[in-house]
């Protein structure tokens, strides 16, 4: 199998470390592989790919959508590091406002899996960093949803205290005010 599929402690949170084929020429790898994802319990097919490009600093999120159109996200980054983060917003988680941070980066190659029902966010940790996900639904800007990045309640730390963040980011509520799965 040329994955090795790493629950983290919110075991939804899967951690995909794809297996390098290297030679003289550099490396080959499969990041997605649909039969070794569904073996996996990660039953999703998906229907869109989104990428960014941050610069060092940057907070996007956390964002989320709500039903019909919750999406699972599959997050890779392409060039750079990011601390990449998911709370789990299911009213009725045992992890329920809890997160699960952890940095990717191009050097690793390795990819996070996000299920519907928790909010995304990442800080780009290098100038010029490309992220990469694939959704299991649509983009749906009525069913868009955020939570404030710096929400006290969730209790996250950012590695980079002066964070650059968009407007619309700075005007998400709090999880206190926000609709939950």
């Amino acid at each position: 199998m040329p994955f090795e599929f790493e629950r983290l402690e919110i075991p939804d949170i899967v951690l995909v470390k794809p297996k390098r084929f290297t030679d003289y020429r550099g490396f080959f790898a499969e990041l997605y592989k649909r039969t070794d994802y569904l073996s996996n319990d990660i039953p999703y097919d998906f229907v869109q790919v989104n990428m960014s490009m941050s610069r060092k600093g940057v907070v996007r999120g956390l964002h989320y959508q709500v039903k019909p159109y919750e999406q699972g996200k599959l997050i890779t980054v392409v060039s750079g590091r990011i601390y990449d983060v998911a709370v789990d917003i299911r009213r009725n988680s045992r992890y329920y406002l809890k997160h699960v941070a952890i940095e990717l980066s191009s050097s690793d190659l390795k990819l996070l899996w996000i299920p519907p029902g928790f909010a995304h966010g990442f800080q780009a940790l290098e100038d010029d960093t490309l992220v990469l996900y694939l959704v299991t639904k649509e983009y749906s800007p009525q069913h868009e949803k955020c939570i404030k990045w710096d929400d006290p309640t969730l209790s996250i730390k950012w590695p980079i205290k002066e964070a650059i963040v968009s407007e619309k980011d700075q005007e998400c509520p709090s999880i206190s005010d926000s609709e939950t799965f």
